[in-house]
C-alpha cells in the first residue's frame, strides 16, 4: 500500500472516529491512602495471573474501573460489576471488564469493582470486607453521577457467581453498618436501584458453593453467620428489582441458589424478580459468546433493565 496525503488523512480521520467511539476508562481507589477499613497492616502484594483469563488475588487496594459509553448513546444507566472467583480470586476480565465493554455498546456505564477478598492474614472481620468495599463503591458512583452523566436513580449492580453473592449481599444489606464513615460520600445511600445476579451463590447453607462459604466465613462458621449471609433470608419489601439467570446443568453453584432467591423475593418484595433457567451452560459462562441459546441472556437483561423507562 502506497501512503500519500489522502491515505494519511483517511487514517487520521479513522483514528479520531475510533477514539471518539471508544469507552472512557478511569481507575479510582475506593479509599484514601492509609484509610482502608478493617485492614491489618501487612506487606502482602496483589497478584495478577493471565492464562485464559485475568485472575486477580490478594487485593490490597480496592478500586473501581469506570467504563463510560460514548455520550451520543449514553442512557444514563450504570451497572457496578462484581466479578466472581469463589472469594479466592477475581475473574477480572471474563466477568468484569468484558461485561463493562459490552454494556458500553448499549449506552450503559460499566463500573468494575476490584474488591478485597476475605483474608484472616490481612483483615479483622473478613466476612464483612467484601460488603464494606461494595457499599463504598456504589456510594462513590452515586457521588460522581453528575460528572459521569448518570441518572442517580438508575445505578444498579450485576454480580457473577461469588460476585453474585456479594451483589445480593449489597442488594439486601445495603443499610447494614459495616464501617465507620470517613467522608461525605459515606452519607449517601448504598442501595442499588436494580440488580442482576448471574449464576449466583446465594445461600451459605445447603446447596452453597463450599469454596465461597469457607473463604468468606471460615471452616466452621456459626449458625448466625451462615444465616446472615444466606441472602434469600435478607429480602424485604425494599429489596431492588432483580434479574437472575442460571444454567440447570451448573454443578459448581446449583441452580437452587437462584431459585431460593427468586421464590422468596416474590413473597417478600414490592416488585417482581425474573429468573431465566437455561438447559445447558454449566458454570461461569459470562457473555456466553458462540452459544446461541445461552447468549440470549444479554438480550433479556437489556430488555429488563430498560423496562423501567
Amino acid at each position: 500500500m502506497r501512503w500519500n496525503k489522502y491515505t494519511y488523512l483517511f487514517a487520521l480521520v479513522f483514528a479520531i472516529n475510533f477514539m471518539s467511539c471508544s469507552s472512557q476508562v478511569e481507575i479510582i481507589p475506593l479509599w484514601p491512602k492509609n484509610s482502608v477499613p478493617n485492614n491489618i497492616e501487612n506487606e502482602v502484594q496483589e497478584v495478577q495471573e493471565i492464562t485464559d483469563i485475568l485472575r486477580i488475588s490478594k487485593v490490597q487496594e480496592p478500586t473501581i474501573e469506570v467504563y463510560l459509553p460514548e455520550k451520543s448513546i449514553a442512557t444514563g444507566k450504570a451497572f457496578l460489576i462484581f466479578p466472581g472467583g469463589g472469594y479466592g480470586i477475581l475473574a477480572y476480565d471474563w466477568e468484569g471488564t468484558d461485561i463493562a465493554k459490552f454494556l458500553n455498546t448499549y449506552g450503559i456505564a460499566g463500573i468494575v469493582v476490584k474488591y478485597r477478598l476475605p483474608s484472616d492474614a490481612t483483615q479483622v472481620d473478613k466476612h464483612n470486607v467484601p460488603l464494606i468495599d461494595a457499599q463504598r463503591a456504589i456510594r462513590i458512583v452515586k457521588s460522581k453521577a453528575e460528572d459521569w452523566n448518570l441518572d442517580s436513580n438508575q445505578i444498579g449492580i450485576i454480580g457473577f457467581s461469588a460476585g453474585g453473592h456479594l451483589a445480593s449481599t449489597l442488594g439486601t444489606q445495603y443499610n447494614r453498618k459495616v464501617y465507620e464513615p470517613i467522608d461525605e460520600v459515606d452519607e449517601l445511600s448504598a442501595r442499588p436501584d436494580f440488580m442482576a445476579l448471574m449464576y449466583p451463590v446465594i445461600t451459605m447453607g445447603e446447596n452453597t458453593h463450599k469454596g465461597s462459604r469457607e473463604n468468606l466465613l471460615g471452616k466452621n462458621p456459626s449458625e448466625d453467620l451462615v444465616y446472615q449471609y444466606s441472602n434469600q433470608f435478607n429480602i424485604d419489601e425494599n429489596t431492588p428489582r432483580t434479574f437472575l439467570a442460571h444454567a440447570i446443568d451448573d454443578t459448581v453453584v446449583p441452580r437452587e441458589n437462584s431459585e431460593y432467591f427468586h421464590s422468596l423475593y416474590n413473597v417478600k418484595a414490592k416488585e417482581k424478580s425474573v429468573l431465566y433457567l437455561y438447559d445447558k451452560g454449566g458454570h461461569g459462562f459470562s457473555l456466553a459468546k458462540g452459544q446461541p441459546n445461552l447468549e440470549q441472556w444479554t438480550n433479556r437483561l437489556l430488555e429488563w433493565v430498560n423496562a423501567s423507562e
